[in-house]
């Protein structure tokens, strides 16, 4: 593997460590002392790390807790411990397993006297794994929205909005469940301005957004039963819930600064957020990249895909990353990564790429056509032959995409 390659994966990791759950879980409770023993929850991508840390944190103020996270995310470490409920369930689209996680966490919650003190965790991905419906709406209607949403080329704001709309227990409406209670609640941003009431669909934030309804939305989404009003912002239930973000995109923006300069890069940090269509975003990044200076540059976002009718295999990221690879076809001075930061990209064991000016015709040699196989949603069929996925398992974090590239000074 070449150096700057090398190089790249190493900012990456060094990005990643720093927003990991069980480090900034950790850090958040340092010298929290309630005084009694506490309940910790906690939901998503990151739930397992998160309540790794929660534990080291509390030490014997730990009396125990319920995990609810993505299929293949939940630690072996906690599997063994009797004092932990663990449930994996579906992602993105949610399932049966969903229905029962949502089902589990309302009665997990209600067998605690008044006053108990809960520790509630929450990170992205927490919208599919945990579900109570309305009345009168069922479990297929909600699977198609999610799939519908999730190839509409919305943002995570917006799709959210649509998704607390149909649930029980987003938009701030689980907080009732937690009236006469003090909830500690502990934040892995994975949306724009890490706001609380998107992150996770909001259970335990007020749902203060007020953003218009897409004219883009089918009129057949908008007829559904819906759910009963949440809970206004002067709600009493939000009276002793306090919530903190622990760890966001620009932290690991920082961190990979940080390791890039140390390997001694000029590095060019672009604060504006990458949110477009991906590949539109790949192509972008890419001519920018070329008309930069030379050393590291590093953006961040989470860009959107409008997927065909039969979607191929691959995600937001490697659809970005073989864009960007057709922009640098042939330039050896060039190399380019895109990854999301949770160990996954759309429906793949693959997190991203990391793509040079000889991608293209890696691929094109083992027979695949760069051109197709964008148009199809099927960018990781063809990475996959180039040789240029990035695969790391679950994370143990969720601060949505990182892009970083390298211009090397012609020799």
């Amino acid at each position: 593997m070449s150096l700057p390659r090398q190089h790249l994966l190493q900012i990456y990791r060094a990005a990643l460590a720093v927003v990991r759950g069980d480090v900034c879980t950790r850090q958040a409770l340092a010298g929290y002392d309630p005084g009694r023993p506490v309940i910790v929850i906690a939901i998503g991508k990151a739930a397992s790390s998160m309540m790794l840390g929660a534990i080291a944190a509390l030490g014997d103020m730990f009396d125990g807790g319920l995990l609810i996270t993505k299929e293949g995310y939940c630690d072996k470490r906690l599997q063994g411990m009797k004092n932990i409920q663990c449930l994996e369930s579906a992602h993105p689209v949610p399932d049966k397993r969903s229905l029962y996680a949502g089902r589990v966490l309302l009665e997990f919650i209600a067998v605690w006297p008044v006053k108990q003190d809960f520790i509630f965790l929450i990170s992205g991905g927490a919208s599919s794994l945990v579900e109570v419906l309305p009345d009168k709406l069922h479990l297929e209607e909600l699977q198609e929205v999610n799939r519908w949403l999730l190839g509409s080329g919305w943002s995570i704001s917006e799709m959210n909005r649509v998704r607390k709309s149909l649930s029980c227990i987003k938009g701030g409406r689980l907080a009732k469940w937690f009236t006469g209670h003090h909830v500690n609640c502990l934040m892995i941003s994975d949306v724009q301005d890490n706001s609380p009431q998107v992150i996770g669909s909001g259970f335990l934030s007020p749902d203060i957004i007020d953003e218009p309804q897409s004219e883009n939305m089918p009129e057949w989404i908008t007829a559904l039963p819906k759910a009963p009003p949440a809970p206004s912002l002067d709600d009493v239930c939000f009276n002793m819930i306090d919530i903190r973000i622990v760890a966001k995109l620009e932290d690991a923006m920082q961190a990979a600064k940080k390791m890039a300069m140390a390997l001694g890069y000029d590095v060019y940090l672009h604060e504006e957020l990458v949110t477009c269509d991906a590949q539109l975003a790949g192509q972008q990044l890419a001519r920018a990249l070329c008309d930069s200076e030379c050393g590291l540059h590093i953006w961040g976002g989470e860009t959107t895909v409008r997927l065909p009718d039969n979607p191929g295999q691959g995600g937001r990221n490697q659809q970005l990353a073989l864009a960007a690879a057709v922009e640098l076809a042939g330039m050896e001075t060039h190399y380019f990564l895109a990854a999301g930061t949770d160990g996954s990209d759309g429906p793949t064991q693959a997190t991203g790429a990391l793509v040079d000016g000889y991608t293209l015709q890696r691929g094109t040699q083992a027979g695949f056509d760069v051109q197709q196989t964008l148009a199809g949603a099927n960018a990781g069929i063809f990475l996959q032959a180039s040789g240029d996925l990035i695969i790391t398992g679950p994370t143990g974090t969720n601060v949505r995409d990182l892009m970083l590239a390298i211009k090397r000074p012609v020799v």
